[in-house]
């Protein structure tokens, strides 16, 4: 029986390409689909991506998404440094871009399903009657953590090829055997829209967002130091404050009524309670009552032992230990197991 057709997000990476190259070798039509997503976007990925499809023998299309990622990806981005919080921009990329925009041109060629070369994993699980999005076997690649916001009606027809991979050297090898141009090409490993990883200096060109001089204070109110703006500083941030003190100091937050950076001792970083909202929830439809769970609060960190509770749009989490440095505008992601339960934004 012929098998269905997969339109496959091919950013001209060697992930991409080692998914399409699967995809086709497990049977399924495959169509490859590069996104525009901003103005200096390159052309070497396009390039790269028509290269591999055409040597792979599959359509390939290139679809401009430049307004909805500036108004999802862009926009949320500026909103969050305006407002004191560290966005995670491939979170809202994932949900609006690739399986919200990308999942409608699915519909428009007439696929059944959804592919990207992401580390994760969906399956349908009898336990919770319901298509499941788990963790692959790529152990601290796993990307699961940046998936957590996709629409839950649209798991069943998302596939990831790249799942059973324990790590990239594999998924190379398979690229060479394959005689894939993009087998040794380098991970970009920059914010897409700001290749040369100056955040900054985007943000000043972009919005509004300007320098503007404030008090560096200590969570008594003592004035210590002055900073050159809010969105230069991060929560956790040790290094570039240009204060003197006798033991380390370190940002613990802000004041934007008063135009303050809050510092303090390293102790003081430490939060045992958080609430989270924008929640979305793949595992469950609502947690009535204390659920115990794993939690990642950035995609770098390990997982921390907790407790959450839902009342209406926010979760409340509670650590067994308490965390370090955690940072609203971040993701919390909820696990059982390998199971994404779901996740929300630090509040």
């Amino acid at each position: 029986m012929e098998k269905s057709k997969v339109l496959v997000g091919m950013s001209g990476g060697v992930d991409s390409s080692v998914s399409a190259l699967l995809l086709k070798e497990q049977g399924y039509e495959v169509v490859g689909v590069t996104l525009k997503l901003f103005d200096n976007d390159n052309n070497e990925s396009g390039a790269d991506a028509k290269r591999i499809s055409e040597q792979l023998g599959i359509e390939h299309y290139v679809c401009d998404g430049q307004a909805t990622f500036n108004k999802y990806v862009i926009n949320d981005f500026i909103n969050c440094y305006a407002n004191c919080k560290t966005p995670n921009p491939c979170i809202e990329c994932n949900r609006y871009i690739k399986f919200g925009l990308m999942y409608e041109k699915t519909k428009e060629l007439n696929c059944k399903y959804i592919a990207t070369g992401h580390y994760a994993k969906t399956e349908y699980s009898e336990k919770y009657d319901r298509w499941v999005l788990k963790k692959s076997k790529a152990g601290k690649k796993d990307q699961s953590y940046v998936l957590w916001n996709i629409p839950k009606e649209i798991i069943e027809f998302v596939k990831f090829p790249l799942a059973d991979f324990e790590n990239k050297e594999q998924i190379r090898d398979v690229a060479r055997k394959a005689q894939l141009h993009v087998a040794s090409k380098p991970d970009s490993e920059d914010i897409c829209f700001i290749p040369d990883g100056n955040y900054k200096k985007f943000l000043e060109e972009n919005s509004d967002i300007k320098p503007k001089y404030g008090n560096i204070v200590n969570s008594k109110g003592e004035i210590l130091g002055k900073h050159s703006g809010l969105y230069n500083y991060t929560i956790g941030q040790r290094k570039g404050l240009g204060i003197s003190n006798s033991t380390p100091l370190f940002v613990l937050g802000f004041n934007s009524i008063k135009n303050e950076v809050i510092v303090g001792k390293e102790k003081e970083l430490y939060k045992k309670e958080i609430k989270v909202n924008n929640i979305n929830l793949l595992l469950l439809d609502e947690i009535k009552d204390w659920m115990e769970v794993e939690v990642k609060t950035r995609y770098s960190s390990k997982m921390a032992k907790a407790k959450i509770m839902q009342e209406g749009g926010i979760i409340n989490v509670v650590f067994d230990e308490p965390q370090r440095a955690i940072t609203p505008g971040q993701s919390a992601v909820f696990y059982l197991e390998d199971y994404v339960v779901g996740g929300g934004k630090i509040m």
